[in-house]
């Protein structure tokens, strides 16, 4: 017998050779129906792989992103099938699962593909499936793996085995197909019920411009019809908010080639936008006795040596800027904590100066290969609401919670409210990733893991994807769409102060170390607005709307009166536009609707007679007749109810 420990912390006794699939029946029929993948010591394995020994098992339904992984990865293998019998001869690369579904990278050689090729791929993808057929895993030689690929002519997956070592290589079957494979997949193809080419594309091998273009067939699949309904619903209605969209209807921001990619350019109303977003949080952190620095937008090569960035992130950042001097050399920014780091090593300090917070809105430079930017989520330059508190160890809790207060104030001002918070560790397996004595990060994992208890946070832990100088607390958020989406991050770093060799003077007269916390409720300026736009559609929070309201008059006649409404609005801090122009109510309404203004005011003969102002609100409602007086108290009580007051 061996002992199968459940994520609940119960103790099953199984048979040895029991599989998680009998795990399951054992438990109950309906989740023995829907599991459809399982980890067994934090390994990958099959519903029928055989467990011979003691071990904690976790059962994953569609419902669970590893249910999920399991899913797509074993519909590639069904797309990888269909293609290969409808255009024999084709090599096949890698498809893995991604965020939403699949892809395969496929040589076609002298075949072409194209768009009208997808519904007969999907039909046989769909008849393949009907089939029911069990995937199955086998352990291969590295010489008859060799020479399986080699007969097919296959020269990626030659590529591929060369590269693993013998006794480790696996092949999946299922049907008439076999493939190069790792494992993780549903028990048969008859759960795959609904299926879709989304798209076709072009990539290198391996990511290299130096190595031949194949084609990337990206897809997608369900266990039901009607989740695929929802989800091509769901796309539709994603694209309608995509932010590039929404970015130039409401004329946030642009992009140009000659200033050069991934660079955008804030117009007007996006500038005014940001504006508010930064006076908003500085606000908040002066309340919360943060003191605002700048520093410059290069920096000497060795400051980013000394940080350990140049190391991690050379091959991300800009080629260094040489000067006249054949021994200077900078950087573009990358980070904004060297700098922090120096200006508070500019002064000396006492126990009694700490916690030390700086804060900057400071902009940074990362290089992304041309086919990864994306409008203002993957950029080259982008603002950081940075912010970086040196204080003694013993302040260390007190002062990450005091962020996490912040960072909540920031997404509840802004309709954030479905979110999971991340805890982000190391991954024990890759030491060679992290700087840093390992009882620090032992002592700033578990501070950050107390605080999110003592928060009362939704939490989970996440190996590896901590920085590479310390532990994280990420915030992943959910947004109208459902799409989760990592804004806010809060650091503990113990490595950069010594790096840095910085100090105070401890009560007892003698040198200490401060402890450092990296934050950034916002992240990024560019990719919290990006996300932001998406969010709401465009229908920002009324606060920080570029226009609040306009001002429709019925006919130039009533253009005076227009402008004395302007007037006691813009006294009342109400930001309000007029549309005077002779075109017709309807069109003027029309266009008011598409550009988001929260509130129309209609002004003619019987308004001007009454001093009242017709409010209609976006959307359609019709709020009806109220005075200037009342609509500017009506404005100041919703702002009022969803932005709150930040308590310290």
């Amino acid at each position: 017998m061996i002992k199968i420990t459940l994520p609940d912390g119960s103790i099953k006794e199984m048979e040895n050779g029991t599989t998680p699939m009998d795990v399951a029946m054992s438990i109950s029929q309906g989740l023995a129906r829907n599991v459809i993948s399982a980890s067994f010591n934090g390994i990958k394995v099959e519903t029928k792989t055989p467990l011979t020994e003691d071990g904690s098992l976790v059962l994953f339904t569609f419902n669970n992103p590893e249910g999920k992984e399991a899913f797509w990865h074993s519909t590639s293998h069904i797309m990888a099938q269909a293609i290969e019998e409808l255009f024999p001869g084709v090599s096949l690369t890698i498809g893995p699962a991604i965020d939403n579904g699949f892809y395969y990278d496929i040589d076609f050689k002298e075949h072409s593909i194209s768009e009208s090729d997808i519904p007969k791929i999907e039909a046989r993808m769909l008849e393949i499936a009907r089939g029911k057929h069990e995937f199955t895993m086998r352990s291969v030689s590295k010489a008859d793996a060799l020479q399986f690929y080699k007969d097919q002519n296959n020269p990626y997956k030659v590529e591929l085995i060369e590269n693993l070592t013998d006794g480790e290589i696996t092949f999946c079957d299922h049907d008439t197909f076999t493939d190069l494979c790792r494992g993780g997949h549903i028990p048969n193809t008859g759960i795959i019920k609904a299926v879709k080419i989304m798209s076709i594309a072009g990539a290198y091998w391996r990511g290299d411009e130096k190595n031949p273009q194949l084609t990337r067939m990206y897809g997608t699949s369900f266990p039901k019809q009607k989740d695929l309904k929802e989800y091509l619903e769901l796309l539709e209605e994603a694209k309608k908010r995509d932010h590039r969209k929404l970015g130039k209807e409401l004329q946030l921001f642009t992009f140009s080639q000659r200033v050069g990619q991934g660079l955008p350019l804030w117009l007007p109303k996006g500038a005014a936008l940001r504006e508010r977003l930064e006076d908003f949080l500085k606000k908040a952190q002066k309340k919360a006795g943060y003191e605002m620095v700048i520093s410059p937008h290069i920096g000497s090569k060795e400051l980013y040596v000394t940080s350990g960035h140049y190391e991690k992130y050379g091959a991300d950042s800009f080629q260094p800027i040489k000067t006249p001097n054949d021994d200077e050399e900078f950087l573009l920014k990358p980070m904004n904590c060297p700098h922090h780091c120096e200006i508070y090593k500019s002064s000396q300090w006492s126990y009694r100066d700490l916690p030390k917070r700086f804060a900057e809105f400071g902009t940074v430079y990362r290089y992304e290969q041309s086919g990864e930017l994306h409008g203002l989520t993957r950029v080259r330059g982008f603002t950081q609401d940075d912010a970086h508190i040196f204080c003694m160890p013993e302040q260390l809790d007190k002062e990450f919670k005091a962020v996490i207060d912040l960072v909540l104030y920031v997404f509840g001002s802004l309709g954030f409210e479905n979110f999971t918070a991340q805890v982000s560790v190391r991954d024990p397996k890759k030491p060679e990733k992290y700087i840093g004595d390992t009882k620090n990060w032992e002592i700033a994992e578990n501070a950050i893991i107390s605080a999110a208890k003592d928060k009362g946070l939704n939490y989970v832990i996440e190996e590896g994807e901590a920085a590479f100088y310390g532990p994280k607390l990420d915030f992943m958020v959910k947004d109208a769409l459902g799409r989760s989406w990592q804004l806010g991050t809060i650091q503990v770093d113990y490595n950069l102060p010594e790096r840095f060799d910085l100090w105070y003077k401890g009560a007892d007269n003698e040198s200490h170390r401060p402890v450092m916390i990296h934050r950034a409720p916002f992240g990024s300026m560019e990719r919290f607005i990006a996300i932001l736009l998406e969010h709401t559609g465009g229908n920002f929070p009324l606060w920080l709307m570029p226009e609040q309201c306009t001002i429709l008059s019925l006919s130039e006649k009533y253009e005076n009166y227009a402008k004395q409404v302007a007037n006691l609005l813009e006294i009342n801090e109400i930001r309000t536009t007029i549309d005077n122009r002779a075109e017709t109510m309807g069109k003027k309404i029309r266009e008011a609707e598409m550009n988001k203004l929260p509130y129309m005011l209609i002004v003619g003969e019987q308004e001007e007679k009454d001093g009242t102002i017709s409010v209609r609100k976006h959307g359609g409602d019709d709020l009806g007749s109220m005075t200037v007086e009342a609509f500017s108290q009506y404005i100041k009580d919703e702002i009022a109810s969803t932005i709150k007051t930040f308590e310290v």
